[in-house]
């Protein structure tokens, strides 16, 4: 089976744990057309648990498609503001630009 590895971090771990959902390297199984929205989906998350998300080392938007093996990090709201700016963050904007 085609996998996308996730890892969650800082509160999004234990949000995840309580629900009893993993959150390091979870595999989640891959589907052709598959977004990066639909992880935070899978792991039972509201769009609003997550500031950030990183695709193989790269912050993307939720709607950046995913493909077969990829390695996805999602960051959750309160990552300290100088941060938010060297992870490319940047104010909480998940496509790069100043909000």
């Amino acid at each position: 089976m085609s996998t996308v590895v996730v890892n969650a971090f800082s509160f999004l771990q234990k949000k995840l744990a309580a629900k009893g959902v993993g959150y390091s390297n979870v595999q989640v199984p891959f589907r052709p057309g598959m977004h990066l929205g639909d992880v935070v989906t899978f792991l039972e998350l509201e769009s609003g648990d997550v500031e950030g998300a990183f695709v193989n080392g790269i912050i993307r938007p939720f709607d950046a498609l995913l493909n077969e093996g990829d390695r996805v990090a999602l960051v959750p709201p309160g990552t300290p503001g100088p941060y938010r700016y060297l992870l490319g963050i940047r104010g909480g904007s998940q496509d790069g630009e100043e909000k």
